[in-house]
Formats: structure tokens, C-alpha cells, sequence
């Protein structure tokens, strides 16, 4: 059996049955069918429409609380037990279920309509010979095929032939891996020549051998088996789903995987239920309370038992009983039950109801916000659910995607240094640009989009300054990119990396336009007039090198060598006579770096006619040399680059989105850490780590993990942890013995005492091995105890391991964000998933839990409706269990007055209406609208959000705290009215203690008190919150004198029996002084603990109230922001393609088509980066007798945030 590749996954999730290994014949349905292979239809959504009520209905009763009304609704319906009507249980318990169930079915409608638009999109197969539409999900393994450009691949698919020469064609894989740039794939010969023939690919029959479905985006490894030969099969011939043909007017294709067993759709993850940590813990709290009522339902069904035998059978002569009880055991049974279903109001259902409005109004504020709507695209933020806004305030980890979410992936040419001179952007203190943008016009070839801001330049060009010319020229000149030429003088440029699109464009419009290039000439405009360059050597950029050149002849004859590369490199190549010039270009590129510009060194040679003959002929040599043929062109490529004469460096901008490093560096002010997790390259990642300030030269160490073994690997891990930790071990063992000190570093605390700031970049292949269960734990502990963590070179399940690893051993709020495909698999796994719609597509927008335009808009997100979310969350969990204990204890006490007989101290109506109208509103109010401290002040301060990352605001403590004071409240208000009414009579001399007007009384001191607390806890107060408090009181005197009246009574008069008894009570003043002392009993020790504490031991939210309170009268004040920038002495030269370029399928003329003078894209190749160094070119300098270089360091750090 033919099974090379089992190596290549994780044989743990290998499932009994599953496929070894698959065998698909091309044009063969029924032989493919036989395997039952999936189709090429998708489903992202969790229900069908047969499913939707039991799926739901099992996911609703998983919350205690549901499954809890249901088993108090089946007990109402007891007679025996019951002295409270169903219907009070039934209404509200079906109503939560039907509104959790609509949202539920609201989302989930929103996935199978995207899911329908994806399988309904068209695509072209071959069927019977004939070339048929038909829509994605009707295609089938084995089926052929037809795409064509700009369309995207509808299954992974085996490429068979292109209308590119030799089988070639190029996809952009950003659904994948992020990246935009363009990838080259290419058919087998012997199926190339298939061509477009129809006749021909009905008649192909090849079969493949190849491994099962897998979720490796980089490996796939197969054997085509066609007329008795063989044929490896490798990733590079195989494109798959989520890819976009670019470039190529059409290519056929044989379906491998289709459907959820296609690489894309076995990265992204199943969709998962999220709960909050609040929701979790209020399931835990539920089963307390829960175990309380039962407590109590025991204690009261024995005191009715002994109640019974010693004094209850003496008044059964009294009783109208159809059958008397004989036993007082059975008797205490039935009180136990009735006392269940008496005080099940300690957790009501109207908290649920109440808690998914609250999430509602939270949610519309996130969607109407105005602050985080982005113009340029119309795009709003939008909370795709209502579960999750408070768990907003609690995040401690964020995982960013890198390309599209923290950059734009747009690379801009900012700016350069000529011959000593700098030329570019000037910025002044406000980060406003000095110089006008340069006009163009002069240039006829100009991209209309480029913008620069140093008409100096132009004035250079203009002059025909012989080096600002040769600076162009080799931006022309020096490069991989192909020319597209749409209509006449519309020149679109295609690269595999969008840096060397920059460059070329800058050249194009500063008047060198690189029009047209054949594989032995290259054609530019140079100031409006054509001249050609005859190419004869492309010098390609690999990892050791770092650099590209190329030799060209110019039109009079002369041969010139152009390089471009990492300044480090470039350097040690320079004649001596550049001394003076690289030193002040070194100082300039210092300043670019410290800008976060992405800069490369620049220069040229006259080459001698004689020695490049010689040089040409060992080339020749060893280009055809069958062993260390690399080594021995490498040789070649070093002799001739020396001697080179410097122009100058470039300076380009990855530009990230607005916002980032100020959003980077205020979350992270919050105690958020942010990891990167990306598919770019190392050196690209690290870029926008230090462009974002994440990573910063001032650091102690950043460790880079790129070893390839698990040995290795670990070995490097524990080198990190040791250095990392060496420093607080010492600290701590000065104080604290070892055994102490190993104790305390085991601790989650340790991560905050570590003295050094540390960063640790792992690639994907080290962080394979590092996932593994032997090395997880030492990756986490490394990873946390560094400030910063970037993987890059990720798969999309990678990402979402990286996050499960965090969620699995951190008591942690996970948030993922990203903006393609490839993003979605960890904003599935997070937590929290946001998705942000940028330039690769809706899928991480449809599978996200928030979305919005632009990064920045996560720190609104967080620190203003995430901290007001949990703050309001937990003030109205607080309230209303506190609510409920005094509302329901009060049955409690009055027990043991009652003979323990279930009677209700309240009528039936006042405990159906309590929590419905009666105290409703007011703590909706509060729950929707109250704030804390107002937005600026939540973002000006950002360690306001510390206290939902250690969950202070509601937990086990606070939920006792709050009950304590609910059961204190009952008391209260039980005994104060008793112990009054035991000696009270009314004006006229009568008694007054009757049992209503007892309840009335308890009844209209408990909503005073409830109303008065709700006024102390409100923060905010809104022309709302005035309105429903003395509204809910309003119409709880309204409702109690109406149910007491006269009219009424005639209406209903078994319902409400009970004429003038509020009348009766309320007209005495003793009635209402026992009121008002029962309201200050329980209202004043509240106040003056909380008195205390603010003057005592002020929290972070107490100062910045009085703070906001202290300033409320003064107008808002301007800030100015300076610009934020990083400032350092690194170097942060190109981050081109790990793999060899494409220079050699350039010159090899394999991708040029004759009959064209405008041709495909061709992936391009450039010069490496280096490594962080911060004083090799003082030592360069010294090895030549010049002086130290000195270098300086700025400091870029905002001081906008306390």
C-alpha cells in the first residue's frame, strides 16, 4: 500500500474507519462514488429546520436555571402542594426560552445564507465531453474542472494544464495564509500538453494515489498513475479551495478533495457554544441557591411536623378538610414541597429575561456606535451575538492576525536617502506632514494612487542629477515583477511581494517606467522616452545572500551590475571610497528604522568588458554543473558583487492601519497581552512587531524559536526560561530561600515580577513540536512570562491550538481577531471572536462573535462597552439577587409565626407583580445605562479594566455579600412591622395587626427600601432612571389601591376580596413611621459602609469618579497627540520569500508568452534582513580605520496614558 505520508499528522485524531489513503479516477464518477467521498456542498451553520427545536432546547435546558423553572412548573401543577398558580412560572419561563431560541435562530439563518451563497456559486465541469455550469456544491472528486482568472478555486483540485506556458499559473492565498502576493504553481508535463482541448481531458483517465483528507496547508503528497507510468505529486502542483486564480486567463483542474474534506474547511473548526465565565458561575451560583431552598424547605417542613403533633391537631375541628391528615409526617412532606414552590422566587425567571434585554441593549449600543463606524467603506461595528458583552470586559489575552488586521497590507514608498541626502516625509511635533503632496503630472505614466511629500526630489529629477537618475534606474532595473498593460499607458504591476511593487511604482512615477520585459530585455520610459536594456544575468536573492543584482548593457554599450540588499550586506561589498557617504546613509537608515520603515541598501558597478567575458564563460560552467552547483554560483555571484559603489537606501512603510501602535500600547497598559499568530514570513512579522512597538529595541532579549527538531526545540525553551527568569530568581533567593523562591515562581503571579522584558518569535515549524503534550506547559510558561509573543509562519489549526493552549491551563478571557479564512478556526476556538472586514473577504466577519473595520476599534470595544458591559452585569446581578433574598425571606420568618403552613405573607398578585412591574424597570435601567466613569476617562485610564480581568465586580464573594444583605434586609423588614404591630392601635383605639394590612405594610416598605438601594447603586443617572423609579413607585400605590377598591371588588370579588385594606393601613401615621424606621434600619449601615470604604480604601474607580466629578464643570480640554513612532537603532531591512526567487524562470523565458508584450505576474524575490545588531557597523567601521559610529536612541513612548 502506498502510505509515505501518515507521518504528516497528528495520528491521535486518526478515527477508526477513516481513509489511509484515497484513489480518485479522473472522469469516473461511478468508480469514485463507491468510496463515499463528501461532495462539494458546505454547512457552517449548527441547525437544520428539523433540528433547530431539540438542538436548542437541549442547549437552553444546559443552563440549570431553565431545567429548574421547568421542574417548579411540573410541581404548580400539584394542587396539593401548590399555593401559587402555574401560570406565574410558565408565561415567563416560555418566554426566555422563545426569546433565546428566535436569536439563536436569527444567527444561525445568517450562516446558511452565507453557506447557500457559497454553494450556489457557479463553476464550469466536464461532464460527458461537454463543458456544463454547474454550482459548487453539485461537483465531485474526479470531476475536471475549467476556472478561470480572478475566480476562486471551489475544491482542492490537482492542476493539469494552463494557458501559461509550460503548465504554470499563479494563485493569491490569502483565504489560506493572509498573504496577498503570488504564488506559482505548474501542471505536470505530460498533462500540461493536455492544453484546453476538451476531447483530449474528457479522454484523460489518470488515477491518484494520494494521503486522506488532512489539515496541512503546505504538504500534500500523491502518485498520478497514467497510461502504466508514475507521476510524484507534490503541494506545488495542487491548488486549493479558498485560493483565487490571478493572472492566468484559465487552467483545468482535477477535484482531489471536495467539500468539508478540503485542507481550507479542515482548518476552520467546528462552530462551538459560548458561554461567559458570568454564566458559568451563575450555574454554579444556581445550584447553591438551589441547595439553600431545599435547607430551607427542610427546616420549615420539620418545624411543621413538630408543629403538628404538639399543637396543630388540636385545631383540626377547625379545619374544612375533605380528609383529615393523620400523620403529621406526610403533613411536614407537603409543607416541604409547598415552601419549594413558596420561595423558588430566590432566583426568578425574570433575572434571565432580564439578562438577555440587558445583552440586547448592550449590543445595539456596540452597533450604534458612531465612534467605531468607519466612513471609507460604510461599515459599522456589529455585535453578531448578545451572549458575550460582558465577558468584553475580562479579556487578558488577545491573539491578532497580522496581515489585513494590524497593517493594511499596503506597502508605501516613504522614504529615501540619495547620495547623502534624505528625501521624504517631514513631519512636525503633531505628526502633521510640513510638505504639500508632489504633483505628478509632468509624467503621463504616473500612478494616480502614489503620494509623496518632497518636491525636492522631483526638482532633482528634473535636473538630471547623474545619481538621483541611477537611484530610479535601479529601481527600474532590479527586480522580478511583470508588467500587465491593461489599455494604453494603464500599467498594473504584479509581485510576488508587495514591497517590491512599491519600488518599482516609486520609480515609475518619478519618471523610470518599467513598461515591458522579455527574457533578455527590459524596457523602461525614462523621463517620457523609451530605452531598452539588454538583461544578461539575474544574480537571485536566497536566505544566505540577502541581496539581489542584475547585469545589464545599457543602449551605449556599457555594462552595469545594479544591487539592492540588506544594508549589512551591501556594506561589506563597497569600495573604500564610499567610507564617508555609508556612514552618513548608516545614520539615515538608523533614523528610517527608528521610524518603522522598512529600509534597503542600494548600489551599482561598472563592469569591465574583458572580466565580465571571463565571468560569464565560469558562470556558464557551473550553472551546468551537477554537483554543489548552488555553492559554486554562489561563489561566482560574491566575486563579482564586490567593489560596489553606493547610492543610496529606501525607506518603505508597511503601512499599518491607523491607530495600531496607540491601541497596542493602551490595551496593553489594561494588563492585555497581545500575540501575534500569522503565516507571514519571520521577518515581515518582526517588522510590524516593532513597527507596532511590541517589540522595542530597549528590550532585554528577543529569543527566536526556529529549530526543527523536538530536542531542539525544548532545548531552546528552557535556555529562554532560564535567561528570562535569572535575574527575579536572583532578586527573590537575596530575600527568600530557594525552596521559596521555586515556590513562588510556579506561581501565575511570578509572571508580574519578572524584572526583564522579554519577546519570544516561534515559526511554525518549532511551534509544531512546541504544541506537542511534552512541551506545551514550557511553551506557556515562556510565552507568559515574556511581554510580547509572535508566531508566524502558523497554519490556521496552529492558531487555534495557540488558544485552546492558553484557555486550557489560564484562567483566562481569550479574544482572537482576524480578517480572512484563515483567521477563522481561532476565532471559532477564542472566547471571543471579532472579525474585522478588511481585504480577504467575509469569512472571519461570518464566523465572528463582533466585527468592525479597523483594529483600532478594539479599544472602544474593550475599554468603554466591555468594562460598562461587566460593570452593569454584575451591579445588576448584585441588585438582584439582593432584590430577591429580601423579597422571598420574608415567607422565611414568617413560618415560624404561621404554624409553618405555607401561607404567604403577600397576596398573590403583589408576588406575581413584584418582579415583573414592580421593580422591573428601575434595574433595567440601571443594567442598561449606568456608567462607572464616563468614556474619556475609561480610555485616558486603562487600568479601570483590572478589576473584570480578576473578576472583582461579581464572584462567589460578592453573590454572599449581596444575599447576606438581601437575608438581613427580610429580617428587617419582617420584625421591625411585627414587633410594632404587637402593641399598635389605629387613631380611633382599635387594633390595627390584622394579617393584610401586616402585608401591606412589609409589601410597601420592601419597594421603598429595593427602590432607595437601586438609587445608591446608580452611577449615572439618566431622565430614564428618574422616570421608571418613581414611576414603579407611582404604580405600585396605583395597582395596590386599585386591587383594594370598591370597584374592583364588584368586578372580581373572588380575585380581590379584600376592600379597603390599603386604605385602612396607609391613612395611620403609625403604619407610616413603621415604614420610614424600617427603611432607614435597612438603608443607613449601607450607606455608611460605603462611606468608609470610598474614604478609607479608595478603589482605582473610586479616584477617577472624584476625579471626573472634579472636572464635570470645566470645559473638555484639547490634547495634542504627537504622532507615535518607534524610535530605534534597528535595522529593518526587506523581509523577502524564505525560498529561492524566481530570477532563473524569468531568464529561462518559461513564463513568457511570445505572441504578448505584456505578460503574467511572476513571483518576485528579494533581499533578506538581518539580524537585530546594535553595533555592527561601529565594528565595519573599525575594521577600516574609521571611527566609532555612535549611535543614538529615541524614545518613542506616549505618555497619554496613566
Amino acid at each position: 500500500m502506498l502510505v509515505p505520508w501518515r507521518g504528516f499528522w497528528n495520528p491521535r485524531s486518526k478515527a477508526p474507519g477513516q481513509e489511509e489513503e484515497r484513489h480518485v479516477k479522473a472522469n469516473d464518477r461511478d468508480y469514485n462514488e463507491r468510496f463515499t467521498y463528501a461532495d462539494n456542498h458546505i454547512k457552517t451553520a449548527k441547525y437544520t429546520f428539523y433540528t433547530f427545536l431539540p438542538i436548542n432546547l437541549f442547549e437552553q435546558f444546559q443552563r440549570f436555571a431553565n431545567a429548574y423553572f421547568l421542574v417548579l412548573l411540573i410541581l404548580q401543577l400539584i394542587p396539593e402542594i401548590s399555593s401559587l398558580s402555574w401560570f406565574t412560572t410558565i408565561v415567563p419561563l416560555v418566554l426566555v426560552l422563545t426569546i433565546t431560541a428566535v436569536k439563536d435562530a436569527t444567527d444561525d439563518y445568517f450562516r446558511h445564507k452565507s453557506d447557500q451563497q457559497v454553494n450556489t456559486r457557479q463553476s464550469q465541469v466536464l461532464i460527458k465531453g461537454k463543458i456544463q455550469k454547474e454550482k459548487w456544491m453539485n461537483v465531485r472528486v474526479g470531476d475536471i474542472i475549467k476556472l478561470e482568472n480572478n475566480q476562486f478555486v471551489a475544491a482542492d483540485v490537482l492542476l493539469l494544464s494552463s494557458s501559461e506556458p509550460y503548465g504554470l499559473c499563479y494563485i493569491e492565498t490569502a483565504e489560506l495564509d493572509g498573504e496577498t502576493n503570488l504564488k506559482v504553481r505548474q501542471a505536470l508535463t505530460v498533462t500540461s500538453d493536455l492544453g484546453a482541448d476538451v476531447a483530449k481531458l474528457a479522454d484523460f483517465n489518470g488515477e491518484v494515489v494520494c494521503e486522506p483528507p488532512n489539515n496541512k496547508l503546505d504538504k500534500f503528497i500523491g502518485t498520478l498513475y497514467w497510461k502504466d507510468n508514475k507521476y510524484s505529486l507534490d503541494n506545488e502542483k495542487m491548488l486549493l479551495r479558498g485560493c483565487m486564480l490571478r493572472n492566468t486567463e484559465w487552467c483545468f483542474g482535477m477535484v482531489i478533495f471536495a467539500g468539508l474534506q478540503t485542507k481550507l474547511m479542515q482548518n476552520c473548526g467546528r462552530t462551538k457554544f459560548k458561554r461567559t465565565s458570568i454564566d458559568r458561575l451563575m450555574n454554579t451560583l444556581v445550584l447553591w441557591i438551589f441547595g439553600f431552598l431545599i435547607c430551607m424547605g427542610i427546616i420549615l417542613a420539620i418545624g411543621n411536623t413538630i408543629w403538628e403533633q404538639r399543637v396543630g391537631r388540636n385545631f383540626w375541628a377547625y379545619l374544612l378538610w375533605d380528609e383529615l391528615l393523620s400523620s403529621a409526617v406526610f403533613s411536614g412532606f407537603l409543607t416541604f414541597w409547598s415552601y419549594i414552590i413558596i420561595l423558588n422566587t430566590v432566583v426568578p425567571i425574570s433575572l434571565y429575561v432580564s439578562v438577555e434585554v440587558l445583552r440586547l441593549g448592550h449590543s445595539y449600543f456596540i452597533n450604534w456606535d458612531r465612534k467605531m463606524y468607519y466612513s471609507r467603506k460604510d461599515t459599522p461595528a456589529e455585535a453578531r451575538t448578545t451572549t458575550l458583552n460582558e465577558e468584553l470586559g475580562q479579556v487578558e489575552f488577545i491573539f491578532s492576525d497580522k496581515t489585513g488586521t494590524l497593517t493594511q497590507n499596503i506597502m508605501v514608498f516613504s522614504k529615501c536617502s540619495i547620495n547623502g541626502n534624505t528625501y521624504g516625509d517631514v513631519y512636525d511635533e503633531f505628526g502633521h506632514k510640513k510638505t504639500p503632496c508632489v504633483d505628478f503630472s509632468f509624467n503621463p505614466l504616473m500612478d494616480r494612487k502614489f503620494r509623496f511629500h518632497d518636491s525636492s526630489l522631483v526638482e532633482a529629477i528634473k535636473l538630471e542629477e547623474p545619481l538621483v537618475q541611477e537611484f530610479f534606474r535601479l529601481l527600474a532595473l532590479c527586480h522580478t515583477v511583470m508588467p500587465e498593460e491593461r489599455s494604453e499607458g494603464e500599467l498594473v504591476y504584479q509581485a510576488q511581494s508587495p514591497d517590491e511593487g512599491a519600488l518599482v511604482t516609486a520609480a515609475r512615477n518619478f519618471g523610470f517606467v518599467f513598461r515591458a520585459r522579455t527574457p533578455e530585455t527590459i524596457t523602461l520610459y525614462e523621463m517620457g522616452q523609451p530605452v531598452t536594456y539588454q538583461l544578461l544575468a539575474i544574480l537571485d536573492f536566497n536566505n544566505v545572500r540577502k541581496r539581489m543584482s542584475v547585469i545589464v548593457r545599457n543602449p551605449k554599450g556599457q555594462l552595469k551590475l545594479y544591487s539592492k540588499g540588506a544594508d549589512t550586506i551591501i556594506f561589506d561589498r563597497l569600495e573604500p571610497a564610499n567610507e564617508e557617504l555609508m556612514y552618513t546613509t548608516s545614520e539615515h537608515l538608523n533614523e528610517f528604522a527608528g521610524e518603522g520603515l522598512r529600509t534597503l541598501a542600494l548600489a551599482y558597478k561598472d563592469l569591465d568588458e574583458d572580466m565580465f567575458d571571463e565571468w560569464m564563460k565560469k558562470l556558464l560552467f557551473a550553472s551546468a554543473a551537477l554537483e554543489n552547483r548552488e555553492e559554486r554560483l554562489g561563489a561566482l555571484y560574491e566575486e563579482v558583487e564586490q567593489g560596489l559603489m553606493l547610492l543610496g537606501a529606501t525607506a518603505i512603510e508597511d503601512k499599518l492601519q491607523e491607530g495600531v501602535p496607540e491601541t497596542i500600547s493602551c490595551l496593553t497598559l489594561a494588563n492585555i497581552k497581545i500575540w501575534v499568530l500569522t503565516g507571514d514570513k519571520l521577518e515581515t512579522a518582526m517588522n510590524i512587531g516593532y513597527s507596532c512597538n511590541m517589540l522595542r529595541d530597549d528590550m532585554n532579549e528577543v529569543f527566536i524559536i526556529s529549530s526543527h527538531t523536538m530536542l531542539e526545540v525544548q532545548q531552546e525553551l528552557k535556555n529562554a526560561k532560564e535567561r528570562i527568569m535569572g535575574p527575579s530568581r536572583e532578586r527573590f533567593s537575596s530575600s527568600q530561600d530557594v525552596g521559596k523562591t521555586d515556590m513562588y515562581a510556579s506561581d501565575s503571579v511570578f509572571e508580574e515580577t519578572i524584572i526583564a522584558e522579554c519577546a519570544l518569535i516561534i515559526n511554525g515549524h518549532s511551534l509544531a513540536h512546541a504544541l506537542e503534550a511534552d512541551l506545551e506547559q514550557i511553551l506557556l510558561d515562556v510565552a507568559c512570562l515574556c511581554k510580547t509573543v509572535i508566531c508566524c509562519r502558523v497554519t490556521p489549526l496552529q492558531k487555534a491550538q495557540v488558544v485552546e493552549l492558553v484557555k486550557r491551563h489560564k484562567r483566562a478571557v481569550t479574544l482572537a481577531i482576524g480578517d480572512g479564512a484563515n483567521d477563522v478556526s481561532m476565532i471559532k476556538t477564542a472566547h471571543i471572536g471579532v472579525g474585522i472586514s478588511g481585504q480577504e473577504g467575509m469569512q472571519a466577519v461570518l464566523a465572528s462573535d463582533y466585527s468592525f473595520a479597523q483594529f483600532r476599534y478594539l479599544q472602544r470595544l474593550l475599554l468603554v462597552h466591555g468594562r460598562w458591559s461587566y460593570h452593569r452585569m454584575c451591579n445588576f446581578l448584585c441588585y438582584f439577587f439582593y432584590k430577591n433574598f429580601a423579597f422571598t425571606l420574608v415567607h422565611f420568618w414568617f413560618g415560624f409565626l404561621c404554624g409553618f403552613s405555607a401561607q404567604t405573607v403577600y397576596d398573590q398578585w403583589f408576588i406575581t407583580l413584584f418582579n415583573i412591574v414592580y421593580t422591573s424597570l428601575p434595574v433595567l435601567a440601571m443594567g442598561v445605562f449606568d456608567q462607572d466613569v464616563n468614556e474619556q476617562y475609561s480610555l485616558r485610564y486603562p487600568n479601570l479594566y483590572r478589576p473584570g480581568q480578576l473578576n472583582l465586580l461579581f464572584n462567589k464573594r460578592k453573590f454572599f455579600t449581596c444575599t447576606l444583605q438581601g437575608v438581613c434586609t427580610s429580617f428587617i423588614l419582617f420584625f421591625i412591622p411585627y414587633g410594632a404591630f404587637l402593641c399598635a392601635v389605629r387613631d380611633d383605639g382599635s387594633h390595627i395587626s390584622d394579617q393584610q394590612s401586616f402585608a401591606v405594610t412589609i409589601a410597601t416598605s420592601l419597594v421603598i427600601v429595593v427602590s432607595v438601594q437601586i438609587g445608591l447603586d446608580t452611577n449615572y443617572w439618566t431622565a430614564v432612571n428618574h422616570f421608571f423609579i418613581w414611576g414603579s413607585l407611582a404604580v405600585y400605590f396605583a395597582i395596590l389601591f386599585a386591587m383594594n377598591s370598591d370597584g374592583i371588588f364588584r368586578i372580581f370579588p373572588s380575585q380581590f376580596p379584600f376592600v379597603g385594606t390599603a386604605r385602612n393601613a396607609l391613612n395611620q401615621k403609625s403604619v407610616w413611621l413603621v415604614i420610614l424606621l424600617t427603611t432607614v434600619v435597612c438603608i443607613m449601615p449601607v450607606v455608611a459602609m460605603r462611606f468608609l470604604k470610598t474614604d478609607l480604601h479608595p478603589t482605582q474607580t473610586d479616584k477617577v469618579r472624584l476625579l471626573q466629578q472634579a472636572t464635570r464643570r470645566q470645559g473638555p480640554q484639547e490634547q495634542n497627540l504627537r504622532r507615535v513612532r518607534r524610535t530605534s537603532s534597528r535595522r529593518s531591512a526587506y523581509a523577502f520569500a524564505h525560498q529561492q526567487g524566481y530570477g532563473e524562470l524569468i531568464t529561462s523565458g518559461k513564463n513568457m508568452k511570445v505572441h504578448t508584450s505584456s505578460t503574467s505576474a511572476v513571483p518576485s524575490s528579494s533581499p533578506g534582513r538581518t539580524h537585530s545588531s546594535g553595533n555592527w557597523i561601529e565594528n565595519m567601521l573599525k575594521k577600516r580605520g574609521a571611527v566609532e559610529a555612535e549611535e543614538t536612541m529615541d524614545s518613542g513612548v506616549t505618555d497619554n496614558y496613566w
